[in-house]
């Protein structure tokens, strides 16, 4: 007995990683995380090794049932190490690793919303050759084959990303034809980072099986559109128990140097897409609000009503790397809940 087990890893192409993954054959059942060997593959052809020393190690941190193949088969995401079994210098996985660690205690617990453009060629899916359609407005959420482009394909990725067994919780239509969301969370930083991953490369396999691409590019239209961000939402214990922990929390993403580290970490292109128009604050200003879609960071009304509950940076870009953005908020608002003695 075999199964088929899909390796998956994040590359060093800059400024933004892409997806990679081979496929091995392993003999007996399936027996977990564990069980699965450690592969290698040629860093050179991925923009982690020069020719004259190749050789990249790929070691399984997350797997889940591969919901295109089906069976026994199982997609495995891993880590890029060196040949000592170092991290390799693209591996932002290890980092965001011992920030979470370090920070256990107070329950960091994320919800990333992922927006994306579907592409038929180098036209949006549902733009007409030669043009534009009807300005942004009516898509949001909409429905008709007047403004709904590319329903099939969000629908056969959301199955697939239920029968994987990850934590997606939702899908919307947003502003700009062929452009979604999906959303993952709320969960771990680990949890919520290992699962977008795998998410994005189900959304590229099953994108590819209707002969569409996909696209992470924060600002895949100029002009009047919106850009496609990865707004992120974040609690911990004390913000979930107390309405001061979320202010605390909010105060500590804009002092000193902060929102500067932040930004400049939130994926390339980032001032294409926060200009301070399309429900963006500028990328070099810092301001937070309560139901102010035009803040950097928002504070839901109900949890103003309530006292307590969640913050959302909409800072981050879609094509974030969400161990980075999940580590840089940990770090951040958990020192100064710690520091405040807020935990």
């Amino acid at each position: 007995m075999t199964f088929k087990a899909e390796y998956i890893w994040i590359d060093g192409t800059e400024p933004t990683a892409k997806l990679r993954s081979k496929t091995k054959i392993i003999a007996g059942a399936p027996a977990g995380l564990d069980a699965l060997p450690i592969w290698g593959f040629d860093g050179s052809s991925t923009n982690q090794a020069e020719g004259h020393s190749s050789d990249r190690v790929l070691k399984p941190v997350f797997t889940c049932p591969d919901p295109i193949r089906g069976g026994d088969d199982v997609l495995v995401l891993c880590e890029v190490l060196e040949i000592d079994f170092t991290p390799h210098s693209s591996n932002t996985r290890a980092a965001l690793t011992e920030v979470a660690e370090k920070f256990a205690a107070q329950e960091p617990i994320f919800g990333i919303e992922q927006e994306y453009t579907f592409f038929d060629g180098s036209r949006p899916l549902g733009f007409p050759e030669g043009g534009f359609p009807a300005p942004q407005g009516g898509y949001y959420c909409g429905v008709g084959a007047d403004e709904i482009f590319g329903r099939e394909i969000v629908e056969a990725h959301l199955d697939n990303c239920l029968k994987a067994g990850l934590a997606i919780s939702g899908i919307n239509a947003e502003v700009m034809p062929g452009q979604w969301e999906f959303q993952v969370g709320p969960v771990s930083p680990l949890e919520v980072s290992d699962h977008l991953w795998v998410a994005r490369w189900l959304l590229y396999r099953t994108a590819e099986d209707f002969g569409v691409s996909a696209t992470l590019d924060p600002k895949p239209v100029k002009g009047d559109w919106n850009g496609a961000g990865a707004h992120t939402n974040f609690s911990t214990k004390a913000m979930r128990e107390g309405y001061d922990a979320i202010i605390t929390a909010c105060e500590s993403l804009g002092e000193g140097s902060k929102p500067l580290d932040h930004v400049k970490n939130y994926g390339a292109g980032i001032d294409d897409r926060l200009t301070g128009l399309h429900e963006t604050a500028p990328w070099n200003e810092y301001s937070y609000g309560v139901s102010n879609r035009g803040a950097s960071v928002r504070i839901p009304w109900q949890v103003e009503k309530d006292g307590k509950g969640y913050i959302e940076d909409r800072r981050p870009n879609a094509n974030v790397d969400p161990y980075v953005v999940t580590r840089l908020i940990v770090d951040t608002c958990c020192s100064a809940l710690e520091k405040a003695d807020q935990v």
